[in-house]
């Protein structure tokens, strides 16, 4: 079985790159969406998360998303600290995933493949992305959130120059490009 890592920034297009890979039958996981489904499942993630952030971060059984986002975006130390919890539990949870598939190749969408390591599970990284203007855009409208906003999250992620760097292929994903020439191009060269 091969593994394909999909990643980029904030609004670059990446579950539509995960979404086509879906539709021509290639099992897809979404890192996001598992992280969320571990941290209100898996009781010793929320024991470790109440530990490090205060048990009150949990209200009712569900995780203060905000108030933890509030916290860890301001204090770099306490993010490594949040992510080192998470991350090992998604990798974990990924393989067995993968494993379960029977599919010759499936792939993982994750906005953070290079800083979670994750890039060393795959056989081919691809990084999804499109001009700073045109994210932001797609991001205030569907998160609903000022440019301001949308510019301090980019400033927390990785900088788009190393994502493009360290990745193996490249998807444009400017609404000008066609991206099925493109993702097509990536899965004849696993072949």
């Amino acid at each position: 079985m091969k593994r394909i890592g999909i990643t980029g920034g904030i609004g670059s297009g990446k579950s539509i790159i995960s979404d086509v890979l879906t539709c021509m039958g290639i099992p897809t996981y979404n890192a996001d969406n598992a992280s969320k489904r571990l941290i209100s499942t898996r009781k010793d993630l929320i024991t470790a998360l109440k530990k490090l952030l205060g048990s009150d971060i949990y209200v009712h059984g569900v995780l203060d998303k905000k108030r933890m986002a509030q916290l860890i975006f301001s204090d770099k130390e306490l993010l490594a600290k949040v992510n080192g919890i998470i991350h090992p539990a998604v990798i974990e949870d990924f393989l067995s995933w993968s494993e379960s598939q029977g599919a010759p190749l499936v792939a993982c969408e994750t906005a953070i493949l290079f800083e979670s390591n994750m890039n060393k599970l795959m056989n081919a990284t691809i990084a999804v992305t499109a001009p700073i203007e045109t994210r932001i855009e797609r991001c205030v409208k569907r998160d609903n959130a000022t440019e301001e906003q949308i510019r301090a999250r980019m400033n927390n992620q990785m900088s788009e120059e190393d994502r493009l760097h360290q990745a193996d292929h490249i998807i444009v994903n400017d609404g000008k490009m066609a991206i099925l020439p493109q993702i097509r191009e990536i899965i004849k060269s696993l072949a």
